[in-house]
């Protein structure tokens, strides 16, 4: 892959955005009392054993609670205000940051993955077709995604395997819908992200930590279902619909990711012997994590550096054991390789933010851009760059179906050139589209969707658009890889490929795009401005838009394996 690669290290750091909405959960049972003293993340510098961090920490004032060896990261508890300064200042440690800190209530949202979901009630018609193609499933008419990536095809070779696990990193999976239950891991699933008052509302179960197979947020039930719905007659069907789906919940319901929960699900996804990991989502409160950016503090610089080793080290230690990683690029619009000043950072707590000059060779979005990620490009009907989506020669992998809301060679339908997939019932009667009995509420029937298996199983869909929703297109080709090309895997079970081939394979089978004429492509046809031209560079083999291709699922299974050959 032509992303930058990088060693693992050691790290320490605090809370991540979603590159995604999310709605406060709503309350059923009063939070826990705070504890006087603030929680932390720390994160070990190299080569420093669990021992000698633990003195360490001690020494600055704190106590870990519980720590991940296999990433040198420990949560710790400190009374004293300057715990933070202590611990940077050690040499055993890269630093501290606080886990608790009071965000605002206010989830924030991706306007561009949202605008459909949460744009006025309208009285247009809903449209159930407008493409060709079989169709497996009733909604199957609006997925023109999977015609793009020809999982329709696919799945008559190699509908996927159930022995291949898929994990969602993302807000949880509402295993409740009938798409997801049929493919859904109680077994293997887990929650890593305890929700939070300040961010997410008032706790609803005691303790704090949702059960799995539960998405108070709704974007990762939207990924899983990208990625495998299963075929059962209702609602829709995913790029690889025999797979198994795991949650690995590491986002709060508001949508914002911690970085401890986010480095504990990639390591477990590694333990448990996860074979692909869909990553949507940026960490933060920084939009670019930079190694020592004159714009912020001496602790500010600290926190970024530990953010930086410490998904370093957590991708690199699941990819070692057996994982493809796979990361959307994001939707600012810009190229990762040259990227525009960031005036978002920090995005909390509010009003910290301010103007930085962003360094492409010391700063980094991640997990996309750490080690070992494919990363993926959003792209519309009719296969075109979506103009709000990330790109870059250093950094992009492959393209894939995100939706273009005014993707003028698309649909024709703004809603249709958006991406459908499973929702859960509990968000959409929260934002009001679907009212208290069930039924969609007059003037949402062309976004929403409900559709009912024969035992009266009913499941919610809607439209949302992103590079969140293109990368679990790839991840989904990636499932169908190791389906196809998997051997049995002694340790635990089901079949296994390395991540190296699949992900050789995914870019060898990838339907190549030649850069147009003119190079610099302009969105000025559908009212952009100049701030959205991209310039393809590269050849019709890798360019900087759509990297090795728009991903294949149909070659992707027809096409021999061949031996990984070392870049």
């Amino acid at each position: 892959m032509v992303s930058r690669r990088f060693t693992a290290g050691s790290v320490a750091t605090v809370t991540g955005l979603a590159l995604v909405l999310a709605v406060p959960a709503g309350a059923a049972t009063a939070a826990p009392a705070a504890a006087a003293a603030a929680e932390y993340t720390v994160v070990a510098e190299d080569g420093v054993s669990t021992a000698a961090a633990t003195a360490a920490i001690a020494a600055a004032g704190g106590t870990v609670v519980e720590s991940n060896d296999s990433v040198g990261t420990f949560t710790v508890t400190a009374g004293a205000a300057d715990f933070a300064a202590k611990a940077a200042a050690s040499t055993a440690l890269i630093g501290a940051s606080s886990s608790d800190r009071a965000i605002g209530k206010a989830p924030k949202l991706d306007l561009v993955e949202q605008e459909a979901l949460l744009a006025p009630a309208s009285r247009a018609a809903a449209k159930r077709g407008g493409h060709g193609g079989p169709k497996l499933d009733p909604l199957d008419d609006k997925l023109w995604g999977l015609e793009q990536v020809r999982s329709d095809d696919a799945r008559r070779v190699e509908p996927g395997d159930r022995g291949v696990t898929v994990g969602i990193l993302d807000t949880g999976v509402d295993a409740s819908n009938p798409d997801i239950a049929a493919n859904f891991s109680w077994k293997l699933s887990r929650n890593f992200a305890r929700d939070i008052p300040d961010i997410d509302g008032e706790c609803e179960v005691t303790g704090c930590l949702d059960p799995v197979g539960t998405d108070d947020g709704g974007h990762g039930t939207h990924v899983a279902g990208t990625v495998g719905a299963a075929v059962n007659g209702s609602g829709i069907s995913g790029v690889a619909p025999n797979v198994t789906l795991v949650e690995l919940k590491g986002g709060q319901d508001s949508g914002y990711f911690f970085l401890e929960s986010v480095v504990n699900a990639l390591t477990y996804a590694g333990d448990a012997g996860l074979d692909v990991v869909n990553m949507s989502f940026y960490i933060d409160p920084w939009l670019y994590n930079c190694l020592g950016n004159p714009a912020d503090s001496a602790a500010e610089q600290a926190e970024q550096r530990a953010t930086i080793t410490a998904v370093r080290r957590a991708l690199t230690y699941a990819h070692n054991k057996g994982v493809t990683l796979v990361g959307s690029l994001g939707n600012n619009h810009e190229d990762l390789g040259n990227p525009r000043p960031d005036a978002s950072s920090p995005n909390y707590p509010g009003g910290t933010e301010r103007p930085r000059v962003i360094d492409n060779a010391t700063c980094f979005d991640l997990p996309v851009e750490g080690p070992f990620v494919i990363g993926v490009s959003a792209t519309g009907p009719s296969g075109r760059k979506s103009d709000y989506s990330n790109w870059g020669a250093e950094q992009i992998s492959v393209a894939a179906p995100g939706g273009w809301a005014t993707d003028t060679q698309g649909t024709g339908d703004t809603f249709a050139n958006r991406i459908l997939s499973a929702y859960p019932l509990k968000v959409l009667q929260e934002i009001g589209r679907v009212d208290a009995d069930g039924n969609i509420v007059p003037g949402f029937e062309n976004r929403v969707f409900k559709d009912c298996t024969k035992a009266g199983k009913c499941g919610y869909y809607t439209y949302l658009q992103g590079t969140s929703m293109a990368s679990p297109h790839a991840s989904g080709v990636a499932g169908l890889i190791v389906s196809k090309f998997g051997t049995p895997d002694w340790r635990r079970g089901g079949l296994t490929l390395p991540p190296n081939w699949v992900e050789q394979h995914l870019y060898r089978t990838a339907a190549e795009q030649a850069c147009p004429t003119p190079a610099l492509i302009s969105y000025a046809e559908v009212g952009q401005s100049a701030e959205y031209d991209a310039l393809c560079t590269g050849t019709k083999n890798f360019n900087s838009i759509w990297g090795y291709g728009i991903v294949d699922a149909y070659k992707a299974v027809t096409t021999p394996l061949q031996p990984w050959v070392k870049p």
